[in-house]
C-alpha cells in the first residue's frame, strides 16, 4: 500500500511538472473585464507577463476583427461605440521571441439607448380571414399581400383589405410553412419555417421565378428589405442581411433592449429607415436601428386583442403593413378576424 501512495505521489508530480511546462506565459487578465458592456464604454485589456519577457508587438481583435495593436506595453483601450450588439470574443495574439501566443474572453456589449414607450390611433377596423395564419404582410403599389402558414394551409394572397377578399391565391405544396413576406425590385420573396427555402415571385402575377435554399441550421421567420438588401429573423434575436441575388449573408445585427437580448422577433416592415419588429407571444411591436440592432422605441399593441373575436383558431398577434400613401399602419394576428389601421402618434 505504501509503495503504491509513492508511485502515485511520483506520477503526480510528473503531471504537474508537465503541466507548469505549457502554461500560458501570456494572458488576458479577467479581473480587469466586465461581463458587459455599453456602446457608450471603452473596453481596457490588460495582458499578464508574469515572467517578464520581451514583447514584439500585440495584435487586439474582438470577434476576429482587428481594432489595434501595440509595439509594446500590455494595456490597450478601445472604444466600442462602432461594434455590435451581443457576445463577442476578445482576442489577443502575443509576438515575442519568434513565437506567437493567443488569448481570449467573452464579453457582451449591450445597449446604452432607453426605448421610447410609442401610443397610437386607432384610424379604421376592417374585416381579416380566419383561416390566414398570417405570417407577412406588405403594401405594393396601394394592395395589400399576404403571407401565411401552417403544413398544408400556407399561401401567398393579394387581398382587398377594405373587405377581406383574397383577389388571388398561391397555394404553397403541403410540405413547406410558409413564413415572412418582402416586396424588392417587383418580387416578391417568400420565406419557409423549417424547410430552409425562400421563394421568389412576379410581383404582379404571383408567378414562382426561383427559390433559394438558406443553411439547414436557420429557421424562416419574418422578412423586410432597405431597398438594396433583405433583412431576415429566425428565432433568435439575431436579423440577418442578405443578397436578395444569391440569399447569402453579408452582415447581420442582434437585436437588444437596454440588457436585455430581445429573442423571437417575427414579422418585419422597414418604415423610414427603422424596421417594426413582432415580438413573438408579446403583444409588442419593437422599433429597432438596422445600424446597431438597438430597440428604440415599443408599442403596446395589448389593447388590440380585446377588439376581436375570439374564436377557436384566434393565435397571437403577427402582421405589420405599412402603407405610404396614408403613412398608416396596418396590423392583424394569427386567423385574427379584424385588421386595425393605426397611426402612431407624435
Amino acid at each position: 500500500m505504501k509503495k503504491y501512495n509513492a508511485l502515485a505521489f511520483i506520477l503526480l508530480g510528473l503531471i504537474l511538472t508537465n503541466c507548469q511546462g505549457t502554461e500560458d506565459v501570456f494572458n488576458i487578465n479577467e479581473k480587469k473585464l466586465k461581463t458587459q458592456y455599453s456602446l457608450d464604454e471603452s473596453l481596457s485589456i490588460e495582458v499578464l507577463n508574469p515572467k517578464s519577457e520581451k514583447i514584439d508587438s500585440i495584435v487586439y481583435a474582438i470577434n476576429d476583427k482587428r481594432v489595434g495593436s501595440k509595439k509594446e506595453g500590455t494595456l490597450f483601450s478601445y472604444e466600442l461605440k462602432n461594434e455590435k450588439l451581443g457576445f463577442g470574443e476578445v482576442k489577443t495574439s502575443v509576438y515575442y521571441d519568434g513565437a506567437v501566443e493567443k488569448d481570449s474572453i467573452q464579453i457582451e456589449i449591450v445597449s446604452n439607448v432607453q426605448p421610447k414607450l410609442l401610443s397610437y390611433t386607432i384610424v379604421n377596423t376592417y374585416p381579416h380571414d380566419t383561416s390566414a395564419y398570417t405570417q407577412g404582410l406588405e403594401f405594393y403599389n396601394g394592395v395589400l399581400y399576404e403571407g401565411t402558414g401552417q403544413y398544408g394551409e400556407s399561401t401567398l394572397r393579394k387581398t382587398d383589405y377594405k373587405t377581406g377578399k383574397v383577389d388571388l391565391k398561391v397555394d404553397l405544396e403541403a410540405r413547406y410553412f410558409g413564413e415572412g413576406i418582402t416586396f424588392l425590385n417587383d418580387k416578391i420573396y417568400q420565406l419557409t419555417w423549417q424547410e430552409n427555402t425562400a421563394f421568389v415571385y412576379d410581383a404582379k402575377t404571383l408567378k414562382k421565378e426561383k427559390q433559394f435554399t438558406y443553411p439547414q441550421n436557420l429557421e424562416g421567420w419574418g422578412l423586410t428589405n432597405d431597398g438594396k438588401n433583405l433583412y431576415m429573423t429566425d428565432k433568435s434575436e439575431r436579423i440577418h442581411i442578405l443578397d436578395p441575388d444569391t440569399f447569402k449573408e453579408l452582415d447581420y445585427i442582434n437585436v437588444y433592449s437596454l440588457k436585455t437580448r430581445i429573442e423571437a422577433v417575427n414579422e418585419l416592415e422597414w418604415v423610414d429607415g427603422k424596421i417594426y419588429g413582432n415580438v413573438y407571444q408579446k403583444d409588442a411591436i419593437a422599433v429597432i436601428n438596422p445600424k446597431t440592432g438597438a430597440v428604440e422605441g415599443i408599442l403596446n399593441m395589448a389593447d388590440l386583442e380585446t377588439k376581436i373575436t375570439k374564436l377557436p383558431e384566434t393565435d397571437v398577434l403577427n402582421g405589420i403593413a405599412y402603407n405610404p400613401a396614408t403613412k398608416t399602419f396596418f396590423i392583424t394576428g394569427k386567423n385574427w378576424d379584424k385588421m386595425f389601421e393605426i397611426r402612431i402618434n407624435p
